[in-house]
């Protein structure tokens, strides 16, 4: 993507107010060339709408427990990590072939600011973290009295 087909946010700006971060996030993605790398699909994920203000973010973690995931929010940022196995992994066990894969992964989100992390849950394999957004009041839809 080159600047001039980002002019769009250019021409936005003068009609919008307080998108200015926004548009700023978007510019920095497309010139630390986010778009050109190429995507990891491990581990497969779903975002899903569960209601009218929350989410889950769910990954397919076949064969991992609690104890070999991280996960953390920080600065605007959801990222969820295998741990180093290295240390964890017993060798008794001889595997004549190796079709679940547990390999080292890391995958982040970009929350916005108005979402909360609420909590992450392993059950059967999916890795689900709930995520809800906090409307305050100054932006719930209200009549305004014409006086």
């Amino acid at each position: 993507m080159t600047k001039n087909q980002l002019s769009i946010f250019n021409r936005l700006r003068p009609v919008t107010v307080g998108f200015d971060n926004i548009f700023d996030h978007f510019e920095r993605m497309v010139d630390d060339d986010l778009f050109s790398i190429p995507s990891v699909n491990y581990p497969p994920y779903n975002i899903v709408k569960t209601g009218p203000n929350t989410y889950d973010v769910e990954l397919a973690l076949a064969g991992f427990s609690r104890d070999d995931i991280d996960v953390e929010f920080a600065e605007g940022i959801l990222t969820i990590r295998s741990k180093d196995r290295k240390e964890s992994e017993e060798v008794d066990d001889v595997v004549i072939h190796k079709g679940i894969s547990k390999r080292f992964f890391s995958k982040a989100f970009t929350i916005a600011d108005d979402v909360e992390v609420k909590g992450a849950e392993l059950k059967d394999g999916l890795l689900k973290v709930s995520l809800e957004r906090i409307i305050p009041e100054s932006r719930k839809p209200r009549v305004i009295e014409i006086k």
